[in-house]
């Protein structure tokens, strides 16, 4: 029978960065841990956090993110920014584009729909 299943970060994270031609300013460090994962792989969820630094984004999937620490600006490829701190929930559309800044380290929860 399917049981609840916690997201912590309690297990040793994933650590990783942009690619190196995709980032704009810094030297942006993140961890991941990936907490759930659906057999086909297309549904994944868990907590990711990252250092300070900017880097373009390209979304081809949906992320559903809930902040829960520190501030971010996302800007869209028309220069629209919106920033992102503790407590904001918002969802990433496929075709997003523009840069993600990491202002002081953040973390959130993140549940992924691949097409």
């Amino acid at each position: 029978m399917p049981t609840l299943i916690a997201i912590t970060d309690t297990a040793a994270p994933e650590t990783g960065a942009p690619p190196p031609d995709r980032i704009v300013a810094g030297t942006p460090r993140n961890r991941t841990w990936n907490t759930y994962e659906t057999p086909d792989g297309r549904f994944f969820s868990g907590i990711w956090e990252s250092d300070p630094g900017c880097w373009r984004i390209e979304y081809t999937e949906a992320e559903f993110c809930h902040i829960l620490e520190g501030e971010s600006r996302i800007a869209d490829a028309d220069g629209n920014v919106k920033t992102v701190r503790a407590g904001d929930a918002f969802v990433i559309p496929p075709g997003f584009t523009g840069t993600w800044e990491v202002v002081t380290r953040t973390r959130k929860h993140y549940a992924i729909y691949l097409p």
